[in-house]
């Protein structure tokens, strides 16, 4: 018995240190420039089409992930924040925050169609969730959440919510999350009822922006201006660990695949923390990436990470036009 337990014990430490050893083999492999002026915020991936889309203002640069080259734009977009892709309906939605309205368009063509006006203030981020079949647009400058029929086009509901909103995640189960940027909090959406059920507490955690999701142990993962990722237990709230990141992010990442979440940093640097288990986190790497490549997308099929900066290139300045996307994955 004693030398099946001492086994059984060995397989599990090796295991372990395996898994935090692919952990520590992220690089930067791909540093694709794409130009063009202005802001950008969210990205979103499309796997499947191999596209990855990045709200630019204006508009939506679409980048080729196999190629890294633009493939076209999604133009007429006025603050654009957040997209959203329905393949099924060959369709995609971009949040259009300075007029207060989402701007579907086509996903082949990627020509705009009619914008779907809002109640809300200042749409930023959005959700698919499947629990409702809706999307959902949270609105900074109202404090509310709207909800869109997407075969209609048209704002079917709004939840009044009690702080301003950041990032939100689904559960796709009849659960949707947000981060309560002013508050510290997370607010718990019961969706199909469309009301807030509870609050939690973010402390430590000072600035929540981005938020991932582990639908499987039911894992929240903020992460924070002042260097923390909280974790936090999406049945009830508490907290279940407490981890130091970069400075300044403004986006979060799970890959379930690899147990590994990751946090985008303004400080130029790429936080890996690993799972080891549900209640178990530790910092495996800090990568260094480029200044403010804040935002990111998580490919869980290819286990890669992209991220979009002003300067994706080596040099320490930023000539002009040097705004694109570096991809990271392991050797």
């Amino acid at each position: 018995m004693k030398r099946i337990l001492v086994t059984v014990m060995t397989l599990a430490v090796a295991a372990a240190c395996t898994a935090a050893a692919s952990s520590t083999n992220y690089a930067v492999l791909d540093r694709h420039v794409l130009g063009g002026a202005g802001k950008w915020d969210y990205l979103t991936l499309d796997g499947a089409a191999q596209r990855l889309y990045i709200a630019r203002g204006n508009r939506v640069m679409v980048m080729d992930t196999q190629t890294g080259k633009l493939v076209g734009e999604v133009a007429g977009v006025n603050g654009a924040h957040r997209v959203v892709v329905l393949p099924d309906q060959h369709q995609g939605y971009v949040t259009s925050g300075h007029d207060n309205s989402v701007l579907p368009f086509d996903l082949m063509t990627l020509k705009p169609l009619p914008a779907i006006a809002l109640s809300g203030k200042g749409p930023d981020g959005m959700l698919f969730d499947q629990a409702t079949a809706k999307l959902w647009t949270f609105n900074g400058h109202s404090n509310s959440a709207s909800l869109i029929d997407p075969v209609s086009k048209k704002e079917t509901g709004t939840v009044a919510l009690p702080g301003k909103p950041e990032f939100a995640v689904t559960d796709d189960n009849g659960r949707i999350y947000v981060n309560l940027e002013d508050k510290s909090q997370i607010a718990e959406i019961d969706a199909k009822a469309g009301k807030v059920l509870a609050t939690w507490p973010l402390a430590p955690c000072d600035g929540p922006t981005g938020l991932a999701i582990d639908v499987t142990h039911k894992r929240l993962f903020s992460v924070c201006a002042n260097q923390k990722m909280v974790v936090l237990d999406a049945t009830d709230g508490h907290q279940v660990s407490v981890q130091t990141i970069g400075s300044d992010p403004d986006a979060a990442g799970y890959d379930a695949g690899t147990s590994n979440v990751f946090s985008s940093n303004a400080d130029g640097t790429l936080t890996i923390v690993h799972q080891d288990d549900a209640d178990h986190y530790s910092v495996v790497a800090n990568l260094a990436t480029a200044a403010n490549a804040r935002t990111l997308a998580v490919d869980s099929g290819t286990h890669r990470v992209y991220l979009a900066a002003p300067d994706v290139t080596a040099g320490a300045k930023a000539p002009q036009g040097t705004f694109g996307v570096l991809v990271v994955g392991t050797h």
